[in-house]
């Protein structure tokens, strides 16, 4: 990525027995992540912002913030996708979040469910 090329997006997004995980993910990582545009939902968000990082927020994930990155996904204004899953938890907005990661997968953008995998995409420096 050259200077004066703008930079891509990321989405941060993370359930909540996850978001300890995101927040400490993002500070390990925060000189690769500053490079970076980042979008997140709300919470998750608001979480990273208190330790410094600048983060556009959308909505809570319950509340439609799923459905707006996805949107962006569609449109191809999202490089990757970290969305740290509790796969132990309920979650009522499962169709929102099933509906996410099918249109990462329908458009081939990068998904991490997990920090392993996230560094593993942040590391291959593909993006």
């Amino acid at each position: 990525m050259t200077n004066d090329s703008p930079r891509k997006t990321l989405a941060l997004i993370s359930h909540d027995g996850k978001k300890a995980d995101m927040v400490a993910f993002a500070m390990t990582h925060r000189d690769v992540l500053s490079r970076y545009h980042l979008i997140a939902t709300s919470t998750t968000g608001r979480l990273l912002q208190e330790q410094g990082f600048e983060v556009h927020r959308m909505l809570s994930g319950p509340l439609g913030g799923d459905a707006q990155i996805a949107a962006q996904v569609a449109e191809r204004k999202v490089a990757a996708v970290f969305f740290f899953v509790d796969p132990l938890g309920k979650h009522p907005h499962d169709p929102d979040i099933q509906s996410l990661l099918r249109i990462c997968n329908a458009h081939n953008v990068p998904l991490a469910t997990n920090p392993a995998t996230a560094l593993y995409i942040i590391s291959a420096q593909a993006l």
